[in-house]
């Protein structure tokens, strides 16, 4: 039985790796807060998963593997990635080819210095006109994701999806907290926020969010019979988008297999109405998705994921 990341990913070829040609993966192994999301059981199952996706989209009238966004060069680029992070044990997934990875990294037990190896690596990915997909873990990890998007574009939207709105300063003395991990990322004057599915907040968020107006559009859960997309169609149009998912985000009936599940929250075709709306109205430039924690026995919930993350693929390559 295959015991590393590396040699399942081997074992099940990660078909839906191949939707793009154009994408690099990075995952860190270990735990970062001392939370229990955050280890290679939540990628390994989404891996084992994917393999049993069908590639074919309905929306789309095609397989997303037969996709025209190819890069021919593109092997040849995170080969590159994945030597140049050797020393760091980087685990880092081809999208295409032979599927090798490189050996996963050890994560840095001090998260600030965590967050800056994600940052690199990202840096890195980016460099070769690649797109990052970042599995957490904790979604303390975005802040750090986000860093090279930040340095390198004037102005950066983050369309967030999530069950809480995460913006507290510090939660338990710690400032990189997963609950205050879009907090960090606004930190950064030129980010601008839009979440979905927020419900719930704690009191110390709300001064900073009314502060914060100007750059924060909540879309509330509790008015999630009222949403209007074609104001959110408006807001996001011609925007560089980053886009981080909690699954949380997701109604509890449907992905309970989270830290923090919460029922009220997003259902499977209306979040993919809202990513597909921002794929075809503005330009995703990197994602990540966050806060699996596998359930024994119960795949559904890995299977959801892995569909999420051949989803944004999907809508992000062929919504151009």
């Amino acid at each position: 039985m295959p015991t590393t990341l590396s040699e399942q990913l081997e074992q099940y070829k990660f078909r839906w790796s191949n939707a793009t040609k154009r994408y690099a993966q990075t995952y860190p192994d270990k735990k970062v807060n001392g939370n229990s999301t955050q280890n290679d059981r939540a990628y390994q199952s989404v891996i084992q998963i994917a393999n049993e996706l069908l590639l074919f989209n309905s929306n789309l009238k095609g397989d997303i593997a037969n996709s025209k966004t190819y890069i021919n060069d593109a092997d040849e680029k995170i080969q590159k990635v994945k030597k140049e992070h050797e020393e760091q044990k980087v685990e880092l997934v081809s999208a295409v080819g032979n599927n090798k990875a490189a050996k996963p990294f050890k994560i840095d037990k001090n998260i600030s210095k965590a967050l800056n190896q994600i940052s690199k690596i990202n840096e890195k990915i980016l460099g070769y006109n690649l797109f990052p997909l970042t599995l957490g873990g904790e979604h303390s990890i975005t802040p750090g994701c986000i860093r090279p998007f930040v340095k390198k574009y004037k102005k950066l939207c983050l369309l967030h999806f999530d069950a809480h709105a995460d913006l507290r300063d510090s939660y338990e003395g710690e400032k990189f907290s997963h609950a205050s991990a879009i907090r960090r990322c606004l930190d950064n004057k030129n980010v601008s926020l839009i979440s979905f599915g927020i419900r719930n907040i704690s009191e110390s968020e709300i001064p900073y969010l009314k502060k914060n107006s100007s750059r924060i559009k909540i879309f509330w859960a509790k008015d999630k019979k009222s949403w209007n997309l074609k104001k959110f169609k408006k807001i996001i149009k011609n925007k560089t988008v980053y886009l981080t998912f909690d699954v949380d985000g997701l109604d509890s009936s449907i992905m309970p297999a989270t830290g923090t599940p919460e029922p009220g929250g997003l259902l499977w075709d209306e979040t993919l109405e809202i990513i597909k709306i921002a794929a075809k109205h503005s330009k995703i430039v990197g994602a990540d998705i966050n806060e699996l924690a596998p359930i024994k026995g119960f795949n559904s919930y890995n299977f959801l994921v892995a569909k999420l993350a051949y989803k944004i693929l999907s809508y992000k390559f062929l919504y151009k």
